[in-house]
This record gives C-alpha cells, structure tokens and sequence, in this order.
C-alpha cells in the first residue's frame, strides 16, 4: 500500500498508508476534524540508460561519447545517406 499525504483546511499534514485508488478518510483530521484533501507531491525519477548521464542532460564530455554525433550519424544511416 502506498503513504499518501492529505491536508486539512487548518493546514494540518498527515501521512497515511492506503490502498490504492481509495478516497481521503471519512473521519476527517484528526487534530481538528476538518476534511482531508490529498496533497500531489513530487517523485524522484531516475533516467538511467544511453543518453542520460547521472545529470539527466545529454551532455557530452571530454571521455565521453558525443551523444549529438550519434545522433546525427543515425539520422543520416535512417535516411539512407
């Protein structure tokens, strides 16, 4: 089950653990028993794989592959040239 997080209309913050898909609790906050809204937070996302590097740019190094020229070159292979 994921954590989700809810605010109330105090600005109250509470994590719960609940199933997926399900409404805010009924019962409200439980400091002031006002209604629960869920709050959207962000995630870590990780690209991993050619083309991204630890920084998430394709950016080329010196040592490294030149991302732009392989790309380029696979365009020209693509178009037949």
């Amino acid at each position: 089950m994921p954590v989700y997080e809810y605010r109330c209309q105090q600005g109250h913050e509470v994590e719960l653990l609940r199933p997926i898909g399900s409404p805010a609790p009924a019962d409200g906050c439980s400091e002031c028993g006002t209604e629960l809204v869920r709050r959207y937070s962000r995630v870590g996302v990780r690209y991993d794989g050619w083309g991204f590097p630890s920084n998430d740019r394709l950016v080329s190094r010196p040592g490294e592959k030149d991302f732009g020229a392989l790309r380029e070159h696979a365009e020209r292979i693509a178009d037949g040239d």
